[in-house]
């Protein structure tokens, strides 16, 4: 085994989207007059241009400034671009942003970088913010292997099963509260072709560590896999991950969508949302696309716990937080932003003067216990909290894991190393190598990153 004793740890590379778990950029983007640094009575924050966060800034002057004050500079980015942008600043200690939206992906990391100001003496002080409302897993999440919280969630989401009711019972088929994937996989074949031009099921083929590695990693934690073992071994070619590759590549060949190595979180939401799939695996977030005033689908849709093979869950977990850069020079006033973008106050706001349905949710247990959300997201809320609340992020298997994460592994290098195995995973979804070639090289690489970590 080699040792660490002569090797460095990587600095953190910038990230690659992943929010592509998440709903699709807008097209375009705004920057706010960032200035020159932070300070002032301003507030610099670099942002996301994902529809939430847009409602955000819209709301922000009327409200938030109006009520402290504060004037806040936004930057929204697409996330490849913010992501780069983030990285830049942060690690340079540059700053510029006072905030930035970042993942449980980065926090962890660029907690232990040095990049983030601790959140937790805030959040003690603040009352009215009540951390304790904050769900579990998500505070977990946030959490830095010091043991401190340095991110406040935005909104969260996990995974869960996504399948047409109306499909189902003309067929005379019952889906499981809590299906096993072979079930899911029995189930795909009956309802292939159950209307013209519509497929089984519709899961993720397209390249990209936040897309098809993300659903099909929570499928290998719970068929027994592991990228790395306890001890930083690689395991990619284990008997384990090869039988959860292999089952997501047969399900999706056999049942799945035309064009499924091009298919993303996107591609499937339409493909549902018109018809051309009977069932769908992937985030929780995209419930308030399917049961929209304007889906064609309203109602229709039918949502049960993430399949399970021998795990109690499987369901991932991601949330958009707001992460508060160690070298601004406005940090009180950071946090009062912070506060209110992830308090009860905003969503109220959002409830009353956008929709309940729009509210960003999956982060605060008051949610799901508020009669205007519960009544508005009926179909969906209670199976999403469930997911959530189920989430594992440092215990996704049936192993011990060196690093947390239930779709990723919590390393820099994983953006790099899941990309490129993703490539070697949608090929063989489109048919161009066979699953033993994929994991072979994808083996290969994994083994490189051993080599870095074991040891430590």
């Amino acid at each position: 085994m080699r040792t660490q004793s002569r090797r460095r740890p990587r600095p953190l590379l910038a990230a690659a989207a992943a929010g592509m778990l998440l709903a699709p950029p807008l097209s375009g983007c705004w920057a706010g007059a960032g200035g020159s640094g932070s300070g002032g009575d301003a507030v610099n924050v670099l942002m996301v241009n994902n529809p939430q966060m847009i409602e955000l800034q819209k709301l922000t002057a009327a409200h938030f400034t109006e009520e402290t004050g504060i004037k806040v500079n936004f930057t929204v980015l697409p996330e490849n671009d913010v992501r780069d942008k983030i990285s830049q600043d942060f690690a340079n200690q540059a700053g510029q942003y006072d905030v930035a939206t970042l993942s449980n992906y980065e926090i962890p990391i660029y907690a232990r970088n040095g990049w983030l100001r601790q959140l937790g003496p805030y959040a003690r002080k603040d009352r009215a913010f009540d951390q304790n409302d904050i769900l579990p897993p998500m505070r977990q999440s946030l959490t830095g292997e010091d043991g401190k919280l340095y991110g406040e969630p935005f909104y969260g989401e996990s995974s869960f099963l996504m399948y047409r009711k109306d499909v189902f019972e003309k067929a005379g088929l019952t889906m499981p509260a809590r299906p096993t994937w072979r079930q899911v996989a029995d189930l795909a074949a009956k309802v292939d072709g159950a209307q013209d031009g519509m497929k089984g099921i519709c899961l993720r083929g397209l390249p990209g560590w936040g897309e098809v590695m993300a659903p099909l990693t929570t499928v290998v934690n719970t068929f027994g896999g592991t990228w790395f073992d306890k001890d930083w071994k690689a395991r990619l070619d284990s008997p384990a991950f090869e039988r959860a590759t292999r089952f997501y590549v047969d399900l999706v060949r056999e049942h799945g969508q035309s064009g499924a190595a091009q298919s993303g979180y996107a591609e499937c939401l339409n493909n549902l949302t018109q018809g051309k799939t009977a069932m769908w695996y992937d985030a929780t977030a995209a419930a308030g696309s399917l049961e929209s005033a304007k889906s064609p689908v309203k109602g229709k849709i039918g949502y049960v716990a993430a399949p399970v093979e021998r795990t109690p869950s499987s369901g991932w977990l991601y949330t958009w937080a707001w992460g508060l850069q160690k070298a601004s020079r406005n940090q009180d006033k950071a946090w009062k932003f912070i506060s209110w973008a992830s308090g009860k106050e905003y969503e109220e706001l959002v409830g009353e003067k956008i929709g309940w349905s729009n509210v960003p949710a999956g982060k605060r247990a008051s949610t799901y216990a508020d009669p205007r959300y519960r009544k508005e997201a009926a179909a969906f809320q209670s199976v999403t909290r469930a997911a959530i609340a189920g989430a594992r992020p440092r215990d996704p298997g049936v192993q011990p894991r060196p690093a947390p994460g239930i779709q990723f592994v919590g390393i820099p290098e994983f953006t790099d190393l899941g990309t490129k195995v993703s490539q070697e995973i949608s090929a063989a979804i489109a048919g161009r190598t066979s699953v033993d070639a994929a994991l072979g090289r994808a083996q290969d690489l994994a083994e490189k990153i051993s080599e870095e970590y074991e040891g430590r």
